[in-house]
This record gives structure tokens, sequence and C-alpha cells, in this order.
């Protein structure tokens, strides 16, 4: 690990130094035993789908091989792994918004599943067409909403409901290009058989396929997940939480949630303020317990319940070794196969809890909706009857953390709105209209969702953090989600005084609305929220969103999940930076496709850029040039 990302972040050094004292294995040593990595695969030239191969294509025309067995050349074999990690990334979003679903399908008024947000649940349910949305009783509601929810992920005819949420001229390209998704299991499905050896070789029509599962997952499956997840647990609102590893608490048993799913997470948090639990942790010589959130399991918890953030994806190792974590219980994605085997150097027992995502080494704990709040109970005992395990000399917890403010909803942003509405103007209540205001007459230039992971392939948080301060010192509002939004909160972006560091415009609105430069929004399937915001600014002004200074940016990204959302913000109309190059070089046509000639048919792009300070000043232009382009 390189001095300089060292001396970024204090926490980091401190925690892989006890590491190394304790004899516990991290990412980063078992990224350096990777040593250089494949050459083709990075380029995105190794194929092996059939049992023919592996076959590897140079990825430079005239030296090696230019054709797999089957003849497949690099554009072909570039877009197939492509597509195949946006099929990837859609079936790992999606299947989480079915699991949601299945759980509203299980609620009842005397359950430990309830509906928590009845209005959401009327207005979608009249959004979607169900009669007597207005009338019928909450729960018989509730069970036809999600019935009808199912049926988005696997109905024969017809595309995802939420598309009628963009403006019609977003709409328009989506029926000229072919590309408004169908049911989510159908896309998914298609691109598979799609990519299937023997099948496409086109590599547009690849993009093109690729383009639309996407889609399902942005409009379908993520937005699905959000809408429903807010219906049963609450939509978010703006409150004070913490972040970082210090969050930690040497006096309390800790549990570590960690995941995307909130299903279990829920469960835990109801259960752990059972009073006989806190008795029984004080039995056990603790003062009381303490959950604290990992990932998007955190972010989830953080926006609804005000759960202390311990950090981000790489921090997953490192909030084990301080020692003082009586459980780490995951749900779904994102989680270290590694993490038993480090819990055993310490006292901290490692809990599965799904069978997408069972990993071994140490316990399981099967987790359904019919049995869930047992389920969290029998977690939580665990970790009580662990604590008095714990090895004092063995405890360590950085003392940093960072106050934040989270929990940014798109409601929460209305309802922040409607404070600066004037009253004696003609302007309506419940609008984002005063947002685009300020947009159009250039006080805010523009705005960015800064999204995506952490990758040990460059420096963690970095990238994340420089973007986002230097777009907001030039006056560009920014939201997050997922694990940048953790990075946003260690850095001190997500409070009211982080107006210090903005420009003039953006400061002044700060200051009258009352929120931070940067938004929490959530998850990363609450990207799904950064959408339905972008087209309720679009609709204000009856434009499509292309046309807005607006952009997204994943810095750091790594996951399948990512290169799906990134199609979709793209589908959308959304140019799309990210900072590290996808594993499309290989084939010059293909990203060229990406990059320029989508363009032409989307009204959007990607942009490939590695150095954060490069890639802000490639945004600036972006946003200049759509601002131009309105005449504001």
């Amino acid at each position: 690990m390189s001095n300089e990302i060292l001396n970024y972040d204090k926490v980091a050094e401190a925690s892989l130094a006890k590491a190394k004292r304790d004899g516990a294995e991290t990412m980063w040593d078992r990224k350096a035993a990777q040593k250089t990595q494949c050459g083709f695969g990075e380029a995105g030239v190794c194929c092996r789908i059939c049992a023919m191969g592996p076959c590897r294509v140079s990825p430079v025309p005239g030296k090696g091989a230019e054709r797999g067995i089957c003849g497949a050349n690099a554009d072909t074999i570039v877009a197939r792994n492509f597509a195949r990690m946006i099929a990837g990334g859609a079936s790992a979003h999606s299947d989480h918004a079915r699991d949601i679903v299945h759980a509203m399908h299980a609620t009842k008024a005397e359950g430990p599943f309830k509906i928590r947000d009845e209005a959401k649940l009327r207005r979608i349910s009249a959004e979607w067409g169900i009669e007597g949305a207005d009338t019928k009783e909450t729960y018989a509601l509730a069970h036809e909403l999600a019935e009808m929810a199912l049926g988005e992920f696997g109905k024969p005819f017809g595309t995802q409901r939420f598309l009628k949420r963009a403006p019609q001229a977003r709409q328009d390209v989506w029926e000229r290009e072919d590309i408004a998704p169908r049911a989510i299991d159908m896309e998914v499905t298609t691109l598979m058989h799609s990519t299937h050896m023997g099948c496409a070789s086109d590599y547009e029509s690849i993009f093109r396929r690729g383009m639309r599962t996407g889609m399902a997952d942005g409009w379908g499956g993520s937005m699905i997940g959000t809408e429903f997840s807010d219906i049963l647990y609450g939509t978010p609102t703006a409150k004070a939480s913490s972040s970082n590893l210090g969050v930690i608490d040497k006096d309390q048993v800790n549990i570590l949630i960690h995941g995307h799913d909130p299903n279990l997470a829920e469960m835990i948090v109801l259960a752990a303020e059972n009073p006989e639990f806190i008795e029984m942790a004080k039995a056990k010589g603790a003062k009381g317990i303490n959950i604290v959130g990992m990932c998007c399991t955190g972010n989830e918890m953080t926006m609804r319940h005000g759960i202390k953030i311990a950090g981000n994806f790489y921090q997953q190792e490192m909030c084990i070794i301080t020692g003082a974590i009586e459980a780490v219980v995951v749900d779904v994605q994102c989680i270290f196969p590694a993490l038993p085997a480090l819990a055993k150097k310490y006292h901290t027992r490692f809990i599965s809890t799904s069978e997408k995502a069972k990993i071994a080494g140490d316990m399981f704990i099967k987790f359904s909706e019919a049995t869930g709040l047992d389920n969290a109970n029998e977690i939580i005992k665990i970790a009580v009857e662990n604590f008095p395990n714990r090895d004092a000399s063995k405890v360590e917890i950085p003392d940093i953390k960072q106050d934040t403010l989270v929990g940014y909803s798109v409601e929460a942003i209305i309802d922040h709105l409607d404070k600066v509405v004037n009253t004696n103007t003609s302007d309506a209540m419940g609008t984002v209209k005063p947002l685009t205001d300020v947009i159009y007459a250039g006080v805010i230039r523009g705005a960015a969702g800064v999204v995506g992971c952490n990758n040990p392939k460059v420096e963690h948080d970095y990238a994340h953090v420089t973007v986002l301060k230097e777009l907001i010192k030039r006056d560009v509002i920014c939201v997050v989600t997922g694990c940048a939004a953790q990075a946003a909160a260690k850095a001190g972006l997500l409070t009211l005084e982080a107006k210090e560091m903005c420009g003039r415009g953006l400061k002044e609105v700060c200051e009258r609305v009352n929120i931070p430069p940067v938004l929490h929004m959530g998850s990363c399937v609450d990207i799904s929220r950064i959408l339905h915001l972008v087209n309720l600014c679009a609709d204000v002004k009856g434009i499509d969103p292309a046309l807005l200074p607006v952009v997204g940016i994943a810095p750091e990204w790594m996951s399948e999940k990512a290169v799906a959302i990134a199609n979709y913000v793209v589908g959308s109309g959304i140019n799309t930076y990210l900072g590290i190059i996808p594993q499309v070089l290989g084939s010059p046509n293909f990203t060229k496709l990406m990059t320029e000639d989508c363009q032409e048919f989307l009204g959007a792009h990607f942009v490939f850029e590695k150095d954060p300070l490069v890639m802000v000043d490639k945004i600036m232009v972006d946003l200049e040039d759509k601002r131009t382009a309105l005449g504001i």
C-alpha cells in the first residue's frame, strides 16, 4: 500500500498497522499477491463463455490472434463481456427488490412487517392504476400492489410501469430506439441468451440489448426496491447520524450489519430495542447494544433510523480488526468471502443469512419474511453472549468519527424546498421548481449524482471526495448514494457547515434551504431517487432530461451493479463519468460507441477519466455547454 494512500486516510493507516501486528490478512495483501493483473481481461478480450475456449484475442490488430475459435472478434467479445456485467448487476438490484416486494406481501397490522408510509402506498397504487386506491383497507391494498409489482418481474407483455414518470420526450427516445424495458427477468434472460455462444455478434445490437437490461434495473428493479422500501419502512427524512470507525463503542455490544437488503436489518434494529436483550447485555458487562452499518445496508438504516455508519466497502475488514465487533451480520452483495477467516482472528461471530449469499466459514441463520423477527432475536442473543469473549488486548478503535446529515429522499428535498416558496407568488408547493429555478438562474451551475463503490485500483475515497469538493466549490449541487455517500460523510461534506467549502451561489442556496451542499439520498438502489428527481426537474420545464445541466459520476466503481447503473443513467439521457475504465478498451469500435456514437441516438454518452481533477474540468465544460444550449 502506498504512502499516498496511508497519508490520505489515517483510519486506514492505523487499522492496517494493527492488522499487521495481529497477523490478519486484508484486501490490500490479497491485491499485492495478484501482482500484475491480466492484460487480456483488462481489455475485455478474453472469452470463456463456451468450452472451446477460453479464447484470447489481441487488442492490437495484427499482433496475435484476431478471432476466437468460433470466429468472434474483439468487438463481439468485448460487447458480450460488458453486456453480461450489466445482466449481473441488473439481476442483483432487481432480486433485492423482489425480496422487498415479498416482505410487503407478508405485511399485517399485528406482524413485524408493517406499512409505515400509508400515504405513499396509496399514491403509488393510484399511479399504477389500482381502483379504490384511496379507500381500500391498508393491508388488502398493500397485498394487491405487491402482487402487481411481482408481475413487473415476469409479465409476458408490456413495459415497466415506472417509465411513465419520465417526460414524454424521453419516453419517445426509448420507444424509437426500442430500449424501453419489458419484464425485468425477461430482459436479463434475453441478454444472457443473446450473448450465448453462436448468438449475437453485432456489437451495437449487443450494446442496445444491454442498455435495455440496464434500464430494467433503474426504472424497474431499483425503483421498485426504493419505493416499496419506503412504503414498508418509512420514507426517509433528514436526520443526524455519524460516520467512520469511531462509531464503534468499546463499552457496548457492537453488531455490524452489512450488505444491501433492509429486510433483515430492520428486524435487527427492532430486536435490539427489546429491553430483555438490553438487560442481558448489561448482565454480561456491556452498557447496551450498538448497531452500526456498513455499505448499503448501513445507508438504508442510517436514513430511516439514524444508525451510525461504520464505513464503506473498503472498511469492512477494518471494522473486525478493531477487535470490538461481537457479530458481523450480512445479507447480500459486496461482502468479502474473506470475512469469516478474519473474524476467527478475533472473537467476532460472522453470520450470513441469505441462501443467495451463503458464505462458508462460520454461522448461517436462514432469514425469511415468515421468521424474520425470530431470526433477528437469535442473532442479537448470539452477539450479546459473545461480549465476554472479547479480548481487551486486541481492542483498538480509531478515535475518528464525523457528524453527518442523512435521509434526503425526493420527498424530503421537496419538503425543504417548500420552506422557501414565496406564498405571494403563484408557485405551487410540493414541487422541485425552486431547485430548477436556481439552476436556470445560474445561482447553481448544475447538479451531479456521485455514486458507486471503492476500488483498490485507486486511492480509496480520494476520487469521491476530490470530485465532490471541486464541484461544490464551482457551484454544482451534489447528491450521493452508496459508498460514495459514506465517503462524503466521513469527509464532513454531509453537514450544514460544508457550505463554507462552496462557491457563493451554492452557499446561498444551502443557507436559504438549510441543507448541506452534498445530499445523502441513500443506498445504491436509491439512485432511482436521483432519476426521479432529475425527471421531475425536466418536467417543470417540459424538456427531455438530456438537455438539463446534470451529470452522473462513478469515481471508484467496481461492481457489476455499477455497470448496470451507468447504462440506465446514460439511457435516461444523463452523461456518465467513470473514474475506473471499464474492460472495453480492447475494442476501439465498442469504446467509440460508448463514448461518442451513442450520443446520437440516446442524447447522452459515457466519459472515461481516471484523474478526478481533470474529470471535474470536463464536467464543468459539459454543464456549461448544456446551459448555453438552453440559453440560460
